[in-house]
């Protein structure tokens, strides 16, 4: 599992044992009304997938309809915008993804800074990248993939999602951790860069754990190693961690429950809460599991932490590597 879910337990212990929200003399708990719940992606993708998982059991939970409402484009910052203009009184949040902390490095006009504008509340989920090839690579394991890109000079096509994409970087960061070169061939979304990768296109891609099980599985795919921060993976139990080979290694999408900054104390707490509860039961685990992602308790404070240092991280290895969007 990430390390963005091995928390303390005295943290744990505490933000289990969060008080639900006592309402003032003469109104309602909240929440008393429908509750929006934004992704600023489209229908379909994990980001939409977890927060309907999410929503739908608030919404059993509290009687209340939590609709979602799906805002794309522009890498989330149009969902984003959406947020911001929405009054900061718990009954609109937002179940946003990686890019939230990488955009801000990428787009130097962004008029917002997430950070300021956006109260973290809890992990939704984390998911793992696998490093893929096509079959006809003759590298079966990292090593050796490390020699072959070595000796082709940068001749090997690895594509990606999309400049400044998650896969972008994940790839970017291997190739100079390894010091070794490759020639990046950046796609518009997974769905193309996995499509050409199952052709022959191009030879080796990151891809979420969730997004190629099938063909791994089947073969039509070669995974030589995931980017958790564990040894192992569940989906993949044989499959080495690329952290065994280039120490220190970790990298994984991820998604959370964000609400505007200004939202009052205490309907953080209730719907931190509420989410904690939801995210143990089995059903949910199990929903989560069947698409290879993987959940546990957390607290606003954790997840805080884990947002900003991720911010901070992408911040550094952009800036570092130079990377702009075209």
């Amino acid at each position: 599992m990430p390390k963005a879910h091995s928390y303390p337990r005295r943290a744990l212990l505490a933000g289990a044992a969060a008080t639900l929200a006592t309402p003032a003399l003469g109104q309602a708990p909240w929440p008393n009304r429908p509750v929006r719940m934004i992704v600023p992606w489209p229908a379909g993708g994990a980001a939409d997938l977890t927060g309907r998982i999410y929503a739908n059991a608030l919404s059993q939970k509290t009687g209340q309809p939590f609709v979602v409402e799906n805002r794309g484009g522009a890498t989330g910052t149009i969902g984003e915008q959406a947020m911001i203009q929405a009054p900061a009184d718990g009954y609109t949040i937002m179940n946003e993804s990686t890019p939230i902390s990488i955009t801000p490095a990428l787009m130097r006009d962004l008029p917002f800074s997430p950070l300021r504008e956006f109260q973290p509340v809890f992990q939704t989920m984390s998911v793992p990248q696998l490093l893929l090839l096509n079959p006809a690579v003759p590298a079966r394991t990292v090593p050796e993939l490390i020699e072959l890109l070595r000796r082709s000079g940068g001749n090997v096509a690895a594509g990606s999602s999309g400049i400044g994409s998650m896969q972008h970087l994940v790839l970017e960061l291997f190739l100079r951790g390894a010091r070794v070169t490759a020639n990046h061939i950046p796609y518009r979304g997974g769905g193309p860069a996995l499509s050409d990768l199952l052709a022959g296109s191009i030879q080796m891609y990151f891809g979420n754990v969730n997004s190629a099980v099938e063909q791994v599985r089947s073969g039509s795919l070669r995974a030589l190693a995931h980017t958790a921060g564990t040894p192992r993976i569940n989906a993949f139990p044989d499959l080495p961690a690329l952290s065994e080979t280039l120490p220190g290694f970790e990298t994984a999408e991820w998604n959370g429950i964000f609400v505007r900054v200004g939202t009052p104390a205490e309907i953080v707490s209730r719907l931190s809460a509420l989410l904690n509860e939801i995210v143990v039961e089995p059903a949910v685990q199990q929903t989560l599991r069947n698409g290879d992602l993987t959940a546990g308790p957390n607290t606003p404070e954790q997840f805080s932490a884990f947002f900003r240092a991720q911010t901070e991280k992408w911040q550094k290895f952009i800036t570092e590597a130079g990377i702009r969007l075209e």
